[in-house]
């Protein structure tokens, strides 16, 4: 795990970095492409020499892997507007937010020039392990003919380590390094503890009743508490295709199509979902493939998926991983979708919370949930 660093030392959300020179980070990876067991994955590598606003410190995350909640790391940030492609891992289309290193990073200034002395701009300390571009390359491949892989998600237990929920440290650092509002932490804080009494069967019918109204009064989709009751669940196909816009349709619509795990065709309706029921987005694009999280083999789905502009986990809702920076991609069955016309001007805000879009021309090709 790398050393933490001083709260004058880190990075924090809007600066800018640029990325460093191949050499440089080559100089920091130990033989398997590694620094303190985080992969640098061989997508990272057009990164180099270009400039990006820090999206989030990454001080924590959320387990992927084997669901446990929460994950504690160090030294590490995501950058605005890159995420992996997928191209060195057999066309994987998850779209994952990437890790970086604040040790492959380098503080520049809003004109470009390099700021004082800092310990965040300093170079890079070479570790000995004779890592290459080739080493970078072959480590992202286990196994080829199998379509096995190795990324820094199949990896995430490596170089991360167990975040208890209850532990109050990590909101107060959400607050003071990661810009999320106080009034939003106290807000999922209150949802969580609704939710864990309505679990406990502790006056359930009022507390929902009770949220759902406070939701329609701020003209708000009701709060997740709900789950399906299908034994078989329903599919639809609208061929949709990048470019085009939908509204997804209303949460009472969606539990109409999940059964009692909340799923349709085995893909997950998520807590983190409900926020977008009403909701006009454009398609980005269709995912056929991803990596399996756990064992890196690549997993084909006959039944497409579809991704959103601007449409990701906030983690507001989310059981023991509580505004995780990652940011995951949400997957989307088109039974939950319709089709509408282009809306004559864009329908979101600008906010803070809308940094990560993925335009769909810049997409170059067409994924279970988390």
């Amino acid at each position: 795990m790398i050393p933490s660093k001083g709260p004058a030392d880190e990075l924090r959300p809007g600066e800018w970095v640029e990325v460093r020179s191949a050499e440089e980070i080559l100089a920091t990876l130990d033989a398997d492409a590694s620094l303190d067991a985080m992969p640098f994955m061989p997508e990272m590598l057009k990164a180099c020499g270009r400039r990006f606003q820090v999206f989030k410190r990454a001080d924590k995350t959320c387990d992927t892997i084997d669901g446990t909640g929460g994950r504690r790391l160090q030294g590490t940030v995501h950058l605005r507007d890159f995420r992996c492609d997928g191209s060195a891992h057999g066309g994987c289309e998850a779209g994952c937010l990437v890790f970086w290193r604040e040790a492959w990073l380098k503080r520049v200034n809003d004109d470009g020039s390099q700021p004082g002395a800092h310990a965040a701009t300093e170079a890079p300390t070479p570790q000995i392990g004779g890592c290459t571009l080739r080493s970078i390359e072959e480590a992202a491949v286990v196994d080829r003919e199998r379509g096995i892989y190795r990324c820094q998600t199949t990896r995430l237990k490596e170089f991360t380590e167990p975040l208890a929920w209850w532990d109050v440290r990590q909101y107060v650092r959400d607050v003071a390094k990661n810009d999320v509002p106080v009034h939003k932490v106290l807000r999922a804080l209150l949802y969580s503890t609704v939710r864990k009494a309505t679990e406990l069967g502790v006056g359930y019918r009022a507390v929902t009743s009770a949220a759902d109204w406070v939701q329609s009064m701020r003209g708000e989709p009701p709060l997740p508490f709900r789950t399906g009751a299908l034994r078989k669940t329903p599919t639809a196909e609208l061929g949709l295709q990048p470019g085009e816009w939908v509204r997804v349709k209303p949460y009472e619509e969606i539990l109409a199509t999940l059964d009692t795990n909340n799923r349709n065709r085995g893909l997950y309706f998520d807590a983190e979902m409900v926020r977008y029921c009403g909701k006009v987005h454009r398609v980005v694009k269709r995912v056929h493939r991803i990596l399996n999280e756990r064992t890196g083999e690549m997993m084909e789905f006959s039944n497409p998926c579809i991704v959103l502009e601007d449409v990701f986990c906030r983690s507001e809702k989310s059981p023991k991983r509580l505004f995780c920076p990652r940011s995951i991609l949400h997957y989307w069955r088109e039974i939950w979708l319709e089709r509408v016309e282009p809306p004559e001007a864009h329908l979101h805000d600008a906010s803070e919370e809308q940094v990560i879009r993925i335009p769909a021309e810049k997409v170059r090709s067409a994924t279970p949930q988390h």
